[in-house]
């Protein structure tokens, strides 16, 4: 494993099949692409794709200075302030139509989220102030309409008021508090801290971290409980690997950015305890990847491709900590799974799930509202820097 097979996979294949979902005639990126890698031109429009499209140029751009991925993110931002932002309510609307007309007005804190991490990524690459201020209307929105004294909720109407999760509840269960949505509601105002070092994003991402040591980390079994009510009880036996690898290493991500020894020391025992179970829990020994999640002590044995992504990170990120050599060994094994697996042979994005016996369900989109760059391209870029070091 080294940092030229990743440099290569994000130059040569995952640019290259982003580039051509570039919507030239109504902006932004076309919302689908079908198992051939064949864009649907009159398919929604989702923010969180748009988002993570944006995060990605800008952080492909910070890492490579080409100006071409520059101008990549530049659309991707112009169309995110110009389409996606209510001027009304506030907030961004959660999809619009194939020709930029608001669609799904729903406003929820997953969505602001991640916008503020692309704008956050996108102002460290550009130096553009409208970016920045953005980013910190997003965090005004979250921090006084999108939560209580005890932390984040999740899906509200166009003006605010609160209305049921669909979009981020599933096993059955509807949630009030997702681990999911306060994951990226830290991994968004870290970058945001990074990019400005406002002492008001330093604490909110003090308090996060409070959040997932009180009421997220479950110390007994090594994870993150994933789905609760208004009051931070669990609704369902669950344990969801992918969830709990990309939290240990984006949680140890948060406290470089804070550079606070009181937080290193509160919270390194939750990175490597989430480190530790997913090794011991969440691996097909067989394969050499990382199964889906276990509901109720069944495991779903398919491989999904966001998972192996944060588990090659994560697990890496686990090695540098700890000097386990498993840890090393599993992130390289697993970027292999991922190169003889789940890169497609044609297109050179992912494909989304593979199936127990590694074999691949026809028909699958290579691109939709939840399938973008973020994962795998953000998989790339922090292996390059990694392994350069």
């Amino acid at each position: 494993m080294d940092a030229i097979s990743f440099r290569n996979h994000l130059i040569k294949q995952i640019i290259p099949f982003w580039n051509k979902m570039e919507d030239l005639d109504n902006g932004g990126f076309y919302g689908f692409a079908d198992e051939n890698g064949i864009p649907d031109k009159t398919y929604l429009k989702g923010c969180i794709l748009n988002s993570r499209i944006l995060w990605f140029y800008s952080a492909s751009y910070n890492l490579l200075k080409d100006e071409g991925l520059l101008n990549k993110a530049k659309h991707a931002f112009d169309f995110l302030k110009n389409n996606f932002y209510d001027n009304v309510n506030s907030g961004l609307y959660w999809s619009l139509s194939a020709d930029a007309k608001p669609l799904d007005t729903t406003k929820h804190t997953y969505n602001q989220a991640f916008a503020i991490y692309g704008l956050s990524e996108y102002y460290k690459a550009s130096k553009d102030k409208e970016a920045l201020l953005l980013a910190y209307s997003l965090y005004d929105t979250i921090e006084n309409k999108c939560r209580d004294k005890d932390g984040y909720f999740e899906a509200f109407t166009i003006d605010f008021k609160p209305e049921s999760n669909e979009k981020l509840s599933e096993n059955g269960v509807m949630a009030e508090r997702t681990m999911n949505t306060l994951l990226h509601v830290l991994e968004a105002y870290s970058v945001l801290y990074e990019a400005d070092r406002n002492e008001k994003i330093g604490n909110s991402i003090r308090e996060v971290l409070n959040i997932f040591k009180e009421k997220i980390y479950n110390p007994e079994k090594k994870i993150c409980e994933v789905f609760f009510d208004k009051n931070y009880n669990s609704l369902i036996d669950l344990e969801s690997y992918g969830h709990d690898i990309e939290a240990s290493w984006l949680i140890y991500r948060a406290l470089e950015v804070l550079d606070d020894k009181k937080y290193y020391d509160i919270m390194l025992p939750v990175v490597e305890g989430l480190a530790e179970a997913s090794y011991i829990n969440g691996i097909d020994k067989a394969n050499n990847a990382m199964f889906n999640e276990c509901e109720k002590k069944v495991i779903s044995r398919k491989k999904v491709w966001w998972v192996q992504a944060e588990s090659v990170t994560g697990f890496y990120n686990a090695y540098t900590l700890t000097n386990n050599e498993d840890y090393l060994n599993m992130s390289s094994k697993v970027w292999d799974y991922i190169q003889k697996y789940i890169i497609d042979k044609n297109t050179g994005e992912w494909i989304e799930d593979i199936q127990e016996d590694n074999t691949v369900t026809k028909g699958q989109a290579l691109a939709h509202e939840w399938k973008c760059p973020y994962h795998n391209g953000r998989m790339c870029i922090e292996m390059i820097k990694r392994l350069s070091k």
